[in-house]
């Protein structure tokens, strides 16, 4: 079993606040819009990252990160990438892509909206953690932190941290 916490959206951000939860988890997950690598560095310090390029990171942060990460943890197939859209209205780049082969957990940022939608028609479980950074239009800053044991994924927990 793994315990995830899943950020995205930092925008360079990082605070006591989201470190309380890194320590807690066994890996952390980031889904772009790092805005710095001493954000990647300061979570690595504590635990495994997992993460992807945002729109707004920079040729260090995209040298060292892909678009796209694509990987099997336990026996749960994940697709993760920063502009990805959700359910009914995947990104154009995307909708061919997982419809032809659809992972259990396909996660985005990039909106600064936490949403988690179970697409039917695929059968995928999409997770959007929205923005745990203080750069947007978002009111609170936001993650998600879950659990991956075989081949399911449970205990979602929404993690609203204080108003940006």
């Amino acid at each position: 079993m793994k315990k995830i916490l899943l950020l995205s959206d930092t925008h360079s951000y990082i605070d006591d606040q989201i470190l309380k939860f890194v320590k807690q988890a066994d890996e952390v997950w980031h889904a772009g819009d790092i805005g710095s690598i001493e954000v990647i560095d300061t979570l690595q310090k504590l635990k495994p990252v997992r993460a992807v390029y945002g729109n707004i990171d920079d040729k260090l942060i995209r040298n060292e990160y892909p678009l796209d990460a694509k990987f099997t943890i336990e026996n749960v197939t994940v697709w993760m990438t920063h502009i990805g859209g959700y359910p009914t209205n995947y990104d154009v780049r995307i909708r061919p892509l997982i419809k032809s082969k659809p992972p259990q957990l396909f996660i985005s940022g990039h909106s600064h909206i936490l949403k988690v939608i179970f697409d039917k028609k695929l059968n995928v479980l999409h997770m959007n953690p929205g923005a745990a950074g203080k750069y947007g239009f978002h009111k609170i800053r936001t993650m998600l932190r879950f659990e991956i044991n075989r081949d399911k994924i449970s205990n979602l927990e929404v993690i609203e941290l204080e108003k940006r």
